[in-house]
């Protein structure tokens, strides 16, 4: 699942740059993508949503913490 994480991230970072996509529903589509694809992985089965939400979650958590790493203007 570590791989879906990359590709999550990927898909976000497209979706970033897509002219008239809101920033909130990233997180939901990636959320959604994290759950199917494990779903499709894994099976249907309550560990396959809790991966899903995992993989999504450090996706999006990645994401923020070379966003905020690269701020010149720390605090």
């Amino acid at each position: 699942m570590l791989i879906v994480v990359a590709v999550l991230w990927v898909i976000g970072l497209f979706l970033k740059r897509t002219p008239n996509f809101p920033d909130w529903i990233i997180v939901w589509t990636l959320l959604v993508l994290g759950v199917l694809v494990a779903v499709f992985v894994i099976g249907f089965t309550v560990d396959a949503f809790i991966q899903g939400v995992i993989v999504a979650g450090l996706a999006v958590f990645a994401h923020q913490l070379i966003k905020q790493t690269q701020k010149k203007d720390a605090a």
